[in-house]
């Protein structure tokens, strides 16, 4: 069994909240937190259905944690809100869609992001942004899946990147991956590259 990485415990995990529990999608994000949990992680996510629930489940079955941040909304009809079938140990309320966001990326210290739609994207884009701006010292970011192999390359291709903005992030397509490159950012910390891990929720900073 792959250890645990000392200077991360959270791991959050973002994706499509329509996914179906017979999904693809579905299922690798169950194993992608059941495996973080056994490896001695921390889930958190969005505490809605999809993605969210099938992290929450995964880490459960795994005998982990699940922290939940979430949003009652009043006037989203859209939205995916809070579901009661999605298993949490504890519940972060937020007062709005952008606050909810925030706190999922100060909660978690290392972002897993699976396939989803525009609400996704935003949290990627919320990630990406800060991982730019923080160079040096950000909060790592997975892709999962092969898929992104695509996105990013036509990224790169057609937008104005960065270099630095092509290095926060890495791409895994197994649990085992999710795994190891946890651990590589682990070194990256040895190394003095992302010290801010270890201080950042100290500081309640994102």
């Amino acid at each position: 069994m792959i250890q645990k990485a000392q200077s991360i415990d959270n791991v959050a995990i973002f994706g499509f909240a329509d996914a179906e529990e017979e999904s693809q999608l579905y299922k690798d994000a169950y194993g992608v937190a059941k495996a973080l949990a056994e490896a001695g992680y921390t889930v958190v996510d969005g505490g809605g259905p999809g993605v969210m629930k099938a992290a929450s489940c995964g880490a459960k079955a795994g005998g982990g944690k699940v922290i939940g941040v979430t949003y009652y909304p009043k006037d989203m009809k859209n939205f995916e809100g809070r579901c009661p079938e999605n298993p949490l140990d504890s519940e972060i309320k937020t007062q709005n869609y952008v606050e909810r966001t925030l706190t999922l990326m100060k909660e978690g210290q290392v972002y897993v992001v699976f396939n989803g739609g525009s609400g996704t994207l935003s949290e990627l884009g919320m990630a990406w942004g800060l991982a730019r701006l923080q160079f040096g010292h950000h909060k790592p970011i997975i892709l999962y899946g092969d898929f992104w192999i695509e996105i990013l390359q036509a990224l790169k291709k057609s937008m104005l990147l960065r270099p630095e903005e092509i290095e926060v992030y890495k791409i895994a397509n197994s649990p085992e991956g999710v795994l190891r490159t946890i651990l590589f950012f682990e070194d990256e910390i040895k190394k003095g590259n992302y010290e801010y891990l270890k201080i950042s929720r100290e500081n309640g900073q994102a």
